[in-house]
Order: structure tokens, then C-alpha cells, then sequence
């Protein structure tokens, strides 16, 4: 089968079944996996996930999450945290949606008892369709620690980066996506951030992907900037395509992206997970004809939602994804 030349993707993220959450349980899990795939194939989705619930924690279900799931196995880094550690993270002003740390750096930090390739193995076999893989970049993890031991960020985040290097190359889904919602506030940092980002992805065997956005927590963005400020960030990156947010911010800032070195191809944010209105087909496939029309097919290779679905209701996702592919439809058979 010949495939479109503008693909679906998810973001990875999906609503927690509630039946899982009252019943949490290795068996009940794998179920749920299963119909989080079944549900994407059937809406026509090109690339799906497992709804990111191989994070799902069967004896503390509220610990899961973007963060704390890649932090706490690792080594080197501690969860006892004092009324000071909270109070310097507090003066930081940089985790608006956080009130603590993910954790206390207080040695090199290790690999510990994180195994990202068992959750790949757990649901790789439940679905024939193609799947990614997805994880948590460094600089975000980095971000959320409070560090007794470096005192140098750039360092911190590149000893994350090689935990996670080490990770992934045990992984062979097909395509692997790192995903970074606080860079985006801080391009002051870009400016170095390209390093830990590369060595990263450079262990990862399939289609490199690297979703960018601006943060969605209770509906809202946490990030403040312009994707023309991360440009030579962008340019510097050993990756096949990004996924970024734009649905919700609108197109006006498509433009910048003629500056984007042509071997990056561009997944555009078409599906807006912070309202819960279900797109029309007709304003999926005219928000399509917009991107392409401005940076050309060749450009454009991926469509999706703009951030992941997690903290909209089961029956709103389902939804838009259904939407999402039937844009796209209308806009190739146009």
C-alpha cells in the first residue's frame, strides 16, 4: 500500500482509562494499551503510540507522568526533599506548573534501575501497526532537579543525555520521539542545548522525531516565545522531523520555518488539545492547504495533534483523531 504523502501521528499521550486507574494491575494495563491502539488504528491514525501508559505505575498510578517516570529510577539523584530544596526551587520561577522538584542531584547521575527498552517490549507486539516510541529530553528532566553535585547545567543535562542515549538504543521501534515543553520559554539556553539534545538522539536506530511546544497544563500554555527565536537551535539538531505546536497559537509564525535546512521535514500542529470543540474535516484540511501553501509539500510530512491527549476526555480525543485524519483525506484528495 502506497503511503500519503502527508502522514498522522499522535503526539503520545493519551486519557487513563478510568477502569485502569480503579483496577490498576499489570493484566488490566496490557488491556488497556490494547484498546489505546485498536482505538488509533480505527480512527486511521499512520503512526500511534501506546498512549504513553507503559508510564502508568500500577502501585502509585499519581506518580506517572512526563517527568517523574524517567527521574526516580535513576541513579545519583535522591527523593528526599527539604523545606530548603523547595524553597530554591520556588526562587527559580522557572516550573510554573511544578511546586517541587522532580528530585536532589547528589552524585553523577546514572542509569539506576530506568529500563525504557522493557516498556517498548511490553506493547510492541500488540499491534501490527507502526508504533513510536517516545521519551522525555534531557534538558526538560534537567530542569526540574535541584543539584547538590554539578553546579553546571550543561553538564547535568549531558550526563541525563547519556542515560537516555544508553536507553534508546536498545529500542528498535520505527520511529523514536523526544519530547521538550520548556526549552521553548528559554531560548537563552538554545544557544547550548543543541549538544545534549544530538547526543540523545544519536542512539536512537529508527526515524529521530522531536516534538516542541509550549507547554500544556489544565488547558493552558506555560511558555512564553517564538519559534523564530529557537531557528538556529532547530538548524543544529541531528533530526529527522519535528512536531510542533501550532493549532493554538495560529500560523503566522509558518514563515520562519523557510529558514529550517531542508533535510528536517516538519510536522505541523493542526488539532488543538486545549479545547475541547471537535475541528471540522474542512478546518483540518484548510489549516493543511495553509502550511503547505506557505513552506511547500516537499516541506510538510506530518500532521497531529499539537500537544498529547492526556487531559482531554476519552470521547473528545477520540474524536479529533478521527478528524485529524479525515483533514488530512480531504486535503490530499482535493
Amino acid at each position: 500500500m502506497t503511503e500519503p504523502e502527508i502522514k498522522t501521528k499522535v503526539v503520545g499521550s493519551y486519557p487513563i482509562p478510568s477502569w485502569l486507574s480503579t483496577n490498576p494491575s499489570t493484566p488490566t494495563l496490557r488491556d488497556a494499551i490494547m484498546v489505546v491502539l485498536k482505538t488509533q488504528e480505527l480512527a486511521g491514525i499512520d503512526l500511534i503510540s501506546d498512549g504513553e501508559l507503559s508510564r502508568f505505575d500500577v502501585s502509585h498510578p499519581q506518580t506517572n507522568g512526563m517527568i517523574d517516570y524517567f527521574i526516580r529510577p535513576m541513579g545519583g539523584i535522591s527523593s528526599t526533599i527539604t523545606r530548603e530544596d523547595l524553597a530554591n526551587f520556588a526562587a527559580e520561577q522557572r516550573m510554573g506548573f511544578r511546586t517541587q522538584p522532580a528530585g536532589v542531584v547528589e552524585s553523577a547521575v546514572t542509569e539506576g534501575t530506568l529500563n525504557l527498552p522493557s516498556d517498548w517490549q511490553f506493547f510492541k507486539g500488540l499491534s501490527s501497526a507502526s508504533m513510536m516510541f517516545t521519551f522525555t529530553a534531557p534538558y526538560m528532566l534537567a530542569r526540574t532537579l535541584i543539584d547538590r553535585h554539578y553546579g553546571d547545567i550543561r553538564q547535568l543535562t549531558m550526563d541525563i543525555a547519556e542515560v537516555l542515549r544508553k536507553q534508546v538504543e536498545s529500542i528498535d521501534a520505527p520511529v523514536i520521539q523526544m519530547d521538550e515543553a520548556h526549552l521553548t520559554g528559554h531560548a537563552e539556553d538554545a544557544e547550548w542545548a543543541h549538544e545534549p539534545f544530538n547526543h540523545a538522539l544519536s542512539g536512537i536506530r529508527g526515524e529521530k522525531s522531536l516534538h516542541l511546544c509550549f507547554g500544556n497544563y489544565g488547558g493552558q500554555s506555560i511558555q512564553k516565545g517564538y519559534w523564530k527565536d529557537l531557528m538556529p537551535f532547530l538548524n543544529k539538531l541531528d533530526v529527522d522531523h519535528l512536531v510542533l505546536e501550532f493549532a493554538r497559537r495560529g500560523y503566522d509564525e509558518l514563515d520562519a520555518f523557510k529558514e529550517l535546512k531542508p533535510e528536517t521535514k516538519l510536522g505541523v500542529g493542526v488539532v488543538d488539545i486545549k479545547d475541547n470543540e471537535v475541528e471540522s474535516t474542512d478546518i483540518i484540511a484548510k489549516r493543511i492547504e495553509n502550511a503547505v501553501n506557505v513552506l511547500g509539500m516537499e516541506r510538510i510530512k506530518w500532521v497531529h495533534p499539537d500537544c498529547g491527549f492526556w487531559m482531554l476526555p476519552r470521547s473528545v480525543a477520540d474524536r479529533k483523531m478521527a478528524a485529524l485524519v479525515a483533514g488530512r483525506d480531504a486535503y490530499l484528495g482535493s
